[in-house]
């Protein structure tokens, strides 16, 4: 299917790929602590908004079928 050459591509570009990524996320990981204190709050009402949506959806659903 593939041949030798690209998968000897595919495996050097994921390999960089994966090393690049982990250095950029180490090089960040400094900063996002000052950057994003707090992001939590916002995660977690968003998880919240969505399970309420889904609640209101069910229930009309059980309601008015």
């Amino acid at each position: 299917m593939f041949s030798k050459g690209q998968q000897i591509f595919a495996l050097l570009f994921f390999i960089t790929f994966v090393i690049g990524i982990s250095w950029a996320y180490g090089k960040d990981k400094i900063g996002n602590k000052a950057f994003f204190k707090g992001s939590y709050k916002i995660l977690l009402f968003a998880l919240f908004v969505f399970f309420a949506l889904f609640g209101i959806v069910k229930l009309k659903h059980l309601l008015f079928p």
